[in-house]
């Protein structure tokens, strides 16, 4: 018989319970200069060893700021809503044992799991182009998951800076709700977008909405930080989906839930994909040459152009090899190219395998290209991204291509490809 340490040793490691995962839009698979630490393009959340969920618990009215110093200095969490010079109204949060929290934002500081920084869409080489005034917050949302099935988990905006606390200030939009309790929102708003039917071959894009720091959801506000408040919608909440978008100004992140991650196709599966692909042995109809999709690892570096790479007409979706004719202007060689097969005049781009899998909607063959960016994935994936208007800026929206977050064209998102197999 074995002892009880020995026993304990010999049993097999548990694998973590797994939430969910938060995944960039714009990176096809990785940053442009790797995942390093709490930057990276995708953040998995997993079951803490010991819970560090917190909830609301005492309301504390302030009229000096000295008294306000000594209800932070517990060492507790708590959100201050500054109504005037002369009143703050501080709430202590307590530790919730049934819940686990992870924050997001762009600072570095400890309290931040996923640090995210501003998508540059569409990047020259894919190469990361540093922003000169980020107008995403230092602590800008948090995801708590509840701890026992079905391990719901639900976002908020705001998160606990390094001395526990979310402050805000006079300027920014808060209010006492009917049953008393206090709430706002942050200077550029956590927007949410829940999927229509899932994440799946039949998702239809949902509406956005803000959520406020207790987690209520409301109508857009006119612009991302005017200070009047749009309108409580008490039909929906804050509970993510498989498929929910998480816009932070400045980046848009994709939830996927552990189940959905589970029915995702996998890596293996879009390099076979690739690999049938290449083995079909598609031709330039012109050149005749044998083409062939550059490996995943290349597909993220755009600079990386080979021989046998595939080129697209966009207007038309014939595909070629790269060649030097056609060109309608002088001054920009690429920018509109005549197809040789069918004389159609467009965009004249390499094509790029999109390799990040959370982007998917189903398993299904790379047949389709995001117009103007030439990432390729399957008919449904490309048509459901096409119809999904992501935020931008401070006011505007527009679809983007997941992998690369280049804005679509406004008349046509995606193109079918149409290849010429080998004449053999």
């Amino acid at each position: 018989m074995f002892s009880a340490s020995q026993e304990e040793h010999c049993a097999p490691n548990k694998d973590p319970v797994a939430y969910g995962q938060l995944v960039v839009l714009g990176y096809n698979g990785s940053l442009p200069n790797g995942d390093r630490g709490r930057r990276k393009s995708r953040f998995s959340l997993y079951k803490r060893a010991k819970a560090n969920g917190v909830k609301p618990s005492t309301v504390h009215v302030i009229n000096t700021p000295q008294a306000s110093k000594a209800v932070n200095c517990k060492g507790q969490h708590s959100v201050s809503y500054t109504l005037s010079r002369s009143q703050t109204v501080v709430v202590e949060y307590c530790h919730d044992k049934e819940t686990d929290m992870f924050q997001i934002g762009r600072s570095t500081e400890s309290p931040i799991d996923f640090v995210v920084t501003d998508t540059v869409s569409g990047g020259p080489g894919g190469e990361e182009t540093p922003v000169t005034q980020s107008t995403i917050s230092r602590f800008a949302c948090r995801v708590v998951c509840e701890r026992s099935p079905p391990y719901t988990a639900r976002i908020y905006a705001a998160g606990f800076d390094t001395s526990r606390n979310i402050f805000l200030g006079e300027k920014a939009a808060k209010w006492k709700n009917p049953d008393g309790h206090m709430d706002g929102l942050t200077t550029n708003g956590v927007l949410v977008m829940h999927p229509r039917g899932g994440f799946t071959e039949e998702s239809k894009p949902g509406v956005w909405r803000e959520i406020s720091v207790c987690g209520d959801v409301h109508t857009l506000r006119e612009t991302r930080s005017a200070q009047t408040r749009g309108k409580l919608v008490e039909s929906e909440s804050n509970v993510l989906q498989d498929g929910s978008l998480v816009d932070l100004c400045g980046a848009t992140l994709l939830w996927r839930t552990a189940d959905g991650l589970f029915h995702t196709p996998t890596l293996k599966h879009i390099e076979a994909l690739r690999q049938e692909m290449n083995a079909a042995r598609p031709q330039c109809p012109v050149g005749l040459n044998t083409l062939a999709f550059p490996s995943m690892q290349r597909s993220r570096d755009l600079t990386a152009l080979e021989d046998k790479q595939p080129w697209v007409y966009l207007s038309c979706g014939h595909v070629h090899g790269y060649h030097n004719w056609g060109h309608r202007s002088e001054r920009e060689p690429n920018a509109l190219r005549e197809c040789p097969m069918c004389r159609t005049v467009g965009p004249y781009v390499p094509l790029w395998l999109g390799s990040e899998p959370a982007f998917y909607v189903d398993s299904g063959a790379p047949t389709h290209v995001f117009v103007p960016c030439g990432h390729v994935c399957s008919e449904k994936s490309a048509k459901y991204w096409s119809e999904i208007p992501l935020p931008h800026g401070t006011h505007a929206f527009h679809a983007a291509c997941p992998f690369c977050a280049t804005q679509l064209g406004t008349t046509q998102g995606c193109a079918k490809l149409i290849f010429q197999g080998p004449i053999d």
